[in-house]
């Protein structure tokens, strides 16, 4: 599977600005050193608490921030270090799907223009050509043509995250950033959204980044998950070696808190102890030692490193050598 996208050593740090006069007296360590690629027509998902340097990397990619350091290649261009109007024709195959379906809307703009808009921003297209798009982009996310006319507010939650995923579509993209996109939703339009997902990827062969804390949701439509933790990917596997066989121990806490549909079915509980420490001031080490029931003296002073543990099955932890 050939990589459309490559992150390679991604580190993003927003200063702590303090006083009259704007004195920098710190670091947010937001994201450290993360490396991942994404394939054509991949799913990869990206998990852990809220705070961990998730959304980060996801804006980070879409250029919506710039990166202390690092690079973000696309088809084999690094695209981080572009100015503006260099990186405009790459905005084209780089959409984003946001968390709150209502406030990532235009308000007073009609739900046919919102999904037009992206057309006319990299397309000459005359007005009956793209009503013909707009309107087949609706039919294609389940909704009707006849709510083109509609403002976003006349739209359920779940219509309007469709909304924002037609918008998505409009200029032809080759990966979507997926921005925790069914966490406002009810659970039952959940599996409604996930599955148009999947629907259009198999249709269109998009690729995804799929930014969630539901681990359950990232079962469902991941080829790979990658899992974060106060900044840095501390395992990343494919799906099914992941979640039967986890080798972090961060990760084994993620996934003893996924409800069991089946009733007879017995899992031990991780419970973790203490606060997450602050992206300020991370501990040194392992950064998870501060919550890790089998920490020891190493993981306090030396910080592990990404190591494959079996093909395709990578962990940073001193417990697997």
């Amino acid at each position: 599977m050939s990589a459309l996208l490559e992150v390679k050593r991604l580190t993003k740090h927003y200063p702590v600005v303090k006083g009259v006069f704007g004195r920098t007296t710190g670091q947010v360590h937001a994201v450290d050193d993360v490396s991942f690629s994404i394939g054509e027509g991949e799913t990869l998902g990206l998990v852990g608490e809220s705070g961990c340097g998730k959304s980060t990397t996801g804006r980070a990619i879409l250029r919506l921030v710039d990166v202390t350091s690092g690079s973000v290649e696309w088809r084999g261009q690094r695209i981080d270090a572009l100015g503006e109007s260099e990186v405009r024709p790459f905005r084209r195959e780089l959409q984003a799907v946001f968390q709150d379906p209502y406030s990532s809307l235009n308000p007073r703009m009609r739900a046919a223009d919102i999904v037009a808009e992206p057309i006319r921003n990299f397309e000459s297209a005359g007005k009956e050509e793209i009503a013909g798009r707009v309107a087949t982009l609706f039919t294609k996310v389940g909704l009707r043509p006849d709510q083109m006319v509609k403002y976003p507010y006349e739209f359920s939650g779940g219509q309007r995250q469709r909304l924002g995923i037609a918008r998505a579509l409009a200029p032809h993209p080759r990966l979507i950033v997926c921005d925790e996109p069914v966490s406002a939703l009810d659970v039952s339009v959940q599996a409604q959204v996930i599955n148009l997902l999947r629907d259009l990827q198999q249709e269109l062969g998009l690729s995804y980044l799929f930014v969630a804390h539901d681990l359950a949701v990232v079962e469902h439509i991941s080829h790979r998950v990658a899992v974060m933790y106060l900044g840095k990917i501390v395992e990343l596997a494919d799906r099914r070696s992941l979640f039967a066989q986890p080798q972090h121990p961060y990760t084994e806490a993620l996934l003893s808190a996924v409800p069991v549909p089946d009733p007879k079915a017995m899992r031990k509980r991780i419970i973790l102890k203490g606060d997450v420490p602050s992206p300020i001031h991370p501990p040194s080490g392992c950064r998870f030692h501060t919550r890790c029931p089998y920490a020891f003296e190493r993981c306090r002073e030396e910080e592990p490193l990404m190591k494959e543990l079996r093909p395709g099955h990578f962990a940073a932890c001193h417990l697997r050598g």
